[in-house]
């Protein structure tokens, strides 16, 4: 063991501090939420997306037909919401991380202070205890104990002992002991800016719902190039059309293909999501958090500090040998208490209720860590008399399980408050132990502490939440195993009985999984079983979120799918999580996991409306493509596309549009599940498909015999037959959409009802009103292309409605399904499911 450094240095002066930020010698860090206002810009005027729309726009313009070219109005709509939403979530991350960011402790001219870690500079002398984050690399130049775990950088979970002249690397965190280094790189050059700057991003990266949105975008593109000659060849070399209104029917077949909203909608639901969160406090380091959530069956939470408020209070001190009185173990209790620079708790209440220390000296430190559950202090007096060698920690570690102390132990903890134990041994603490021993030499268990635990008022509700959503709760604690199960079961959760210790726990495999699987609550778990514990949750298809607040859940929270930390917790505990509970309120999780639903939920929702689009846009236009060829082959008329670009524009409007927006910010509490791209599609494809063939029928159906083009300087006019017919068919798609509106609203309730009323009574507008009509280029005055529209309108309709219903009726069953397995195996094993007890 490492021992403290005589002459305590002072740190940099004020002086020396002024030359190195002068000198550029500071830890300057990079905006928390990774990208400038600028990259904002960039990233979001710059996408596939508005490249595609800005291209068709150019052929539109280039026919000097405007009105055509409206569809370009949502490149600005793409860039300017998603900037503005962008920029306004990056503000809340901003100002929230600086409430969430580690606070290093520096020492200048003798005096300690906490700091913000880009005003660290260089040389400065940087002090540590248990759970501080490394912020910048450094050499060790106090070290009383220190142990420091290096397992980000190297993967190795063992924690590091530190002496006298060891380097420090940024990253990494203290596990126990206390200490201090000087820093020795700031800035760029510190390993810790590489992992603030990857950690702590704004993005969208590693989500299932981008990377199946991209997958689709991929395809689109694809089918763009052939759709688009094979429409331009119809237009400009079967039919004969002048080169603006075979142009204007190549933009016009080619714009309903790209999901132009879908990216839009998806950028704007995350971003309101960062906003709606930070408004209670919670900071989300990264997008993907939010889905990640959505998806989540299993929570498992620590008990400190989240089911249980973090102060404790000292209910009384039992002595347990008769050897000591008890002021003597009152003024070891208060001498640790006032021993112990970086106190837990535990020791925080100690030291409340005994205020009061005696005048005696360390003359040696063994600090807590949690594979060994205790720590230890040996004191002497100023007259150099010695007053014994004391360990405080757990119990049933140091203990033999079949003592009386033990057992009456056991007794007050199943009641569901917190014990340690004091006791002395015949060596200073910092001796190394007996081989096979736990602790230095002969151990005399002298009183056990009785501390009082604060349930939050809050928790019952909040596990209730998770149980009528699904989803599983697990109590994974360092604590006694029966104390954590009387705790969980005051909530409704498991029993004490049923709780298990962690220590009879298997090393791994499917034995461990089966056992984590099928338990509720756990106890005397270390930092190393936590991370194995998630680890076989996830080796069954369990999507798992970790929350804590402490460094022994750091590697759990590292390696769960989703690492929830509270805002008070350590800052190693907030460097890795993605999601950080400000409040430290484990109630504001069930609003994480709500927002995550909504956003997921609401986006596979209008994904159907998006994508039928593209279906039934690539269906129609490849349709006439080839119906053209082979009526040139033929010698039969030729069949030109029946829309102008602004048609398929307002197409658009109120059936995916307004529609999409209204309901991408509605509450959506079902929890996500993976497949989106596979779901998406088997919806989309079936309502597309029969869209796009019912609106190609209904075009041959009212289709004129004649369809001459005429061109009035630049302005193409189609001839009066043919916008007649392209209106009926309109009408008739637009229908046919709507009502795969209606179908993905349900179920239904008064807002839905207004908004697909609205969506109707503006078509009927656009249709009858002269102003619309003449604006649009529409023509509704042909009875029978109108009542024939009609006719294949309501077919499709029908058609669109029962196929909803038998694919409904199929994802029933398949649900059912799901639920009989999971009540099987809930009433296999009833103690694996929250408020089974």
């Amino acid at each position: 063991m490492s021992t403290p450094t005589r002459s305590r240095p002072t740190g940099l002066t004020a002086a020396e501090v002024a030359e190195r930020i002068a000198a550029g010698q500071v830890n300057a860090q990079s905006a928390k939420s990774g990208r400038s206002v600028a990259d904002i810009v960039r990233a979001n005027v710059f996408t596939p997306i508005n490249a595609i729309l800005g291209v068709l726009f150019a052929i539109v313009a280039y026919t000097g037909s405007f009105i055509n070219g409206l569809f370009g109005l949502l490149i600005i709509a793409n860039s300017g919401i998603g900037i503005i939403q962008e920029v306004r979530a990056k503000r809340t991350l901003d100002r929230l991380s600086i409430v969430g960011q580690a606070q290093p402790t520096v020492r200048r001219d003798g005096v300690s202070a906490s700091i913000p870690p880009d005003q660290v500079v260089l040389g400065d002398l940087i002090e540590l205890g248990p759970g501080d984050q490394i912020v910048v690399d450094g050499e060790t130049v106090e070290s009383e104990s220190l142990d420091v775990d290096e397992s980000l950088l190297t993967g190795e979970a063992d924690a590091v002992d530190k002496a006298v002249g060891d380097p420090i690397m940024s990253g990494s965190f203290v596990v126990a002991g206390s200490g201090s280094y000087r820093a020795t790189k700031v800035g760029a050059d510190a390993y810790a800016a590489q992992l603030a700057a990857e950690a702590s991003k704004f993005t969208l990266v590693s989500s299932e719902l981008r990377s199946g949105i991209n997958k689709i975008l991929a395809v689109i593109t694809v089918i763009l190039i052939p759709a688009g000659a094979l429409t331009i060849y119809n237009q400009l070399w079967i039919s004969r059309q002048d080169l603006n209104d075979a142009l204007l029917g190549m933009v016009a077949a080619l714009v309903p293909m790209v999901p132009e909203g879908l990216v839009l909608m998806t950028s704007i639901a995350f971003a309101v999501g960062v906003v709606r969160l930070g408004q209670r406090q919670c900071l989300v380091n990264e997008l993907p958090a939010i889905e990640g959530l959505a998806r989540v069956d299993v929570v498992c939470t620590d008990k400190t500090g989240t089911l249980t408020e973090n102060g404790m209070r000292l209910s009384e001190v039992r002595v347990v040998d008769d050897a000591y009185a008890a002021d003597e173990v009152t003024a070891a209790l208060a001498a640790i208490a006032a021993a112990d620079k970086h106190p837990n708790a535990s020791i925080e209440a100690i030291a409340e209720a005994y205020p009061t220390a005696p005048d005696w000296t360390t003359s040696a430190v063994l600090p807590f860590a949690s594979a060994n559950k205790f720590s230890g202090v040996s004191f002497v007096g100023t007259d150099g008399v010695g007053h014994g060698n004391w360990l405080i920690g757990a119990p049933d570690v140091l203990l033999d399980p079949a003592s009386a102390t033990a057992r009456l132990a056991s007794e007050l903890g199943s009641t569901g408050l917190r014990i340690l134990l004091v006791g002395a041994t015949d060596v200073p603490v910092d001796a190394a132990p007996a081989a096979g021993a736990a602790v230095p030499c002969t151990f005399t268990p002298v009183g056990l502490i009785v501390l009082e635990q604060r349930v939050r008022p809050d928790a019952g509700d909040t596990l209730r939440y998770f149980e009528s959503q699904g989803v599983e709760v697990k109590v994974i604690s360092g604590d006694n195993a029966r104390s954590v199960g009387a705790v969980a079961e005051s909530l409704g959760l498991g029993t004490s009985d049923t709780a298990i210790d962690a220590r009879n726990l298997a090393d791994g495999g499917d034995e461990l999984a089966d056992q984590v699987v099928d338990g509720v609550t756990f106890g005397r778990v270390r930092p190393d079983q936590k991370r194995a514990m998630v680890g076989a949750l996830q080796s069954r298809g369990h999507t798992v979120a970790m929350t804590g607040d402490g460094v022994n859940d750091v590697l759990a929270l590292k390696d769960a799918d989703i690492g929830v930390a509270m805002g008070a917790g350590s800052s190693a505990a907030r460097s890795v999580a993605q999601i950080v509970l400000l409040d430290n309120k484990f109630a504001t999780l069930p609003y994480v996991v709500g927002e995550g639903r909504r956003v997921i939920g609401n986006i596979e929702r209008v994904s159907n409306l998006f994508l039928t689009k593209t279906i039934y846009a690539v269906f129609l236009a490849l349709s006439i493509g080839v119906a053209g060829l082979i009526a040139h082959w033929l010698g039969n008329q030729p069949i030109s596309y029946p829309f102008q670009p602004i048609h398929v524009t307002i197409s658009a409007w109120f059936t995916i549009g307004v529609p999409a927006f209204v309901l991408s910010l509605a509450p959506n509490n079902e929890r996500a599940k993976t497949g989106f791209v596979r779901r998406v599609l088997t919806q989309a494809i079936p309502n597309g498909l029969i869209i796009g063939c019912l609106t190609f029928l209904c075009y041959l159906w009212v289709s004129p015999e004649t369809s001459t083009v005429s061109v009035i300087g630049a302005e193409a006019a189609f001839s009066e037959g043919q916008t007649q017919a392209a209106t009926a068919t309109l009408a008739a798609m637009i229908a046919m959409a709507w009502w795969v509106l209606v179908v993905v609203a349900r179920p239904m309730n008064w807002w839905k009802v207004i908004l697909v009323a609205t969506a109707i009574v503006a078509y009927v507008i656009i249709f009858l009103w002269p102003f619309t009509q003449d604006l649009f280029k529409l023509d509704s005055s042909n009875g029978t292309m109108m009542w024939r529209a009609g006719i294949c309108a309501l077919i499709g309709m029908v058609a669109i409605e029962v196929s909803s219903r038998i694919l409904k009726a199929r994802l029933d069953r398949r649900a059912a399904a799901e639920a009989a397995a999971l009540l099987e195996h809930s009433a296999a094993h009833p103690a694996g499911h929250p408020g089974a007890h």
